[in-house]
């Protein structure tokens, strides 16, 4: 039997509690306010990053963990496993899978395995929860890599940013889009397509986004498929309270978690963002 580590970086939003309960090892990525740096999750909570957020004149900047911190990761999981799986946010908005792998190949006599989950936030945390559930039974990490590589096929994830401001300033909208989105008041609802936040649908107002997007879920589980499903805010909790309480009694078959768009996605999406994602379970 091999004994495997499974890695994930902070994006992945998996509570702490959770993570130390499931042996997940999290190697954060940073936030820079001016001169000012900080570890996502380690030194910057999300709601202390909403208020900076708030108050900054600009909007801040995101960088993936270095080299050196992958590698002093992989090495100390050396001491107790026998070979580690690292997951990270999708390689189309980051850096870091790519950082991870070039870790990888530093490290003597230690199989490290890159997985790029090609999304992020829970829906990228549903992948590294179903690889340590494998990994606490002891199953070889080709086995559990080809397990992701199968759930890839139905995992699924939409989200409306509230205000495309930061989309635009993030590089995600030109100027004229953003003129003519906020003029008539566009929710975009957006996905990863190719690994890239990009546009599925403009919808004219909140409520016509979030309606599609439930309307999205309901095609992604009528079959009646047992599911992990998150909805996911950008500090707005009474929208994703309200949502849990509207599907949660319409889908008995899914298990749903509340969770939120952190320092490093809320850079880009905002506050009162609010998505859906959802992945077969086992």
């Amino acid at each position: 039997m091999t004994k495997t580590a499974i890695v994930t970086d902070s994006t992945a939003y998996i509570p702490p509690d959770m993570r130390e309960e499931r042996s997940i090892t999290m190697v954060p990525l940073n936030v820079h306010f001016g001169e000012e740096s900080y570890q996502e999750e380690w030194d910057l909570t999300t709601d202390d990053f909403y208020e900076k957020m708030r108050q900054a004149e600009t909007l801040p900047k995101t960088s993936q963990p270095s080299i050196g911190l992958f590698e002093e990761t992989f090495r100390s999981l050396g001491a107790e496993y026998d070979e580690i799986i690292v997951i990270t946010l999708s390689s189309g908005i980051s850096g870091t899978y790519q950082t991870a792998v070039a870790a990888a190949d530093m490290v003597d006599d230690l199989p490290v395995h890159v997985f790029d989950s090609g999304i992020s936030c829970m829906i990228q945390g549903f992948y590294v929860l179903e690889a340590a559930a494998l990994a606490a039974e002891e199953k070889e990490p080709a086995l559990i890599l080809r397990h992701l590589e199968e759930k890839r096929q139905h995992t699924r994830a939409y989200f409306m940013a509230d205000d495309l401001s930061h989309l635009h300033r993030g590089g995600r909208l030109n100027g004229a889009q953003l003129f003519i989105g906020s003029m008539l008041q566009i929710k975009p609802v957006l996905h990863f397509e190719d690994k890239k936040i990009v546009p599925y649908e403009k919808v004219r107002t909140e409520k016509k986004a979030v309606a599609k997007i439930k309307k999205l879920l309901d095609e992604g589980l009528k079959d009646g498929t047992p599911a992990h499903v998150a909805v996911i805010h950008g500090n707005c909790p009474d929208k994703a309270d309200a949502l849990l309480d509207e599907l949660q009694p319409a889908y008995p078959h899914a298990v749903f978690y509340k969770s939120y768009f952190g320092p490093v996605i809320g850079t880009h999406l905002g506050p009162g963002s609010i998505g859906i994602g959802w992945m077969p379970k086992g």
